[in-house]
């Protein structure tokens, strides 16, 4: 019994081995893009990604037949909507200000961030976006519209002030 159960823990490592050397860069590359983090400096993103693997690899024989890369993508997306929700405002984990990241997915919402990447990023279809957020289909799709417009279209600076300046007459 002890060998048996040994090859198969030994099986299991392997396989999800190599889950991970093929789905983890995308992975990665995903939860930065949802943390606006730089990529060479991405620590929420790395726990994230280590997060919804490790929840992935606790499920792994259970996943009879579904798509492990679907489930770690849904697992990292939880994580993250939980996390936004959380730290709304600002503030982190412990209370420390966090300072606001550069980069064109900063303008948008956690929620927005979230929708943009798993729509446009991932190509997941809307009405399984719309299932994992709990949303309806058409707020998801009017959400990615409003993403995608913010980002195509981003806003001005503040116009030129009239008041101050003096008339010159001719």
């Amino acid at each position: 019994m002890g060998r048996r159960r040994a090859a198969q823990d030994a099986r299991r490592a392997r396989e999800f081995e190599a889950f991970v050397a093929g789905a983890a860069g995308r992975l990665l590359h995903a939860a930065t893009l949802l943390t606006v983090e730089p990529p060479e400096e991405n620590p929420r993103a790395r726990r994230l990604l280590t997060l919804s693997l490790a929840h992935t690899y606790a499920c792994w024989d259970r996943l009879r037949g579904e798509d492990p890369y679907d489930h770690a993508r849904q697992c990292l997306a939880t994580r993250f909507s939980r996390a936004a929700w959380h730290q709304y405002g600002g503030l982190g984990a412990l209370g420390r200000f966090r300072p606001r990241p550069d980069g064109p997915l900063a303008r948008l919402s956690p929620q927005e961030r979230l929708i943009l990447v798993l729509r446009l990023y991932e190509g997941v279809a809307e009405e399984q976006v719309a299932a994992l957020l709990g949303l309806p289909r058409e707020r998801v799709h009017a959400m990615c519209d409003r993403a995608t417009a913010t980002l195509l279209h981003p806003p001005r600076g503040p116009a030129p002030s009239v008041l101050g300046a003096k008339a010159v007459s001719p």
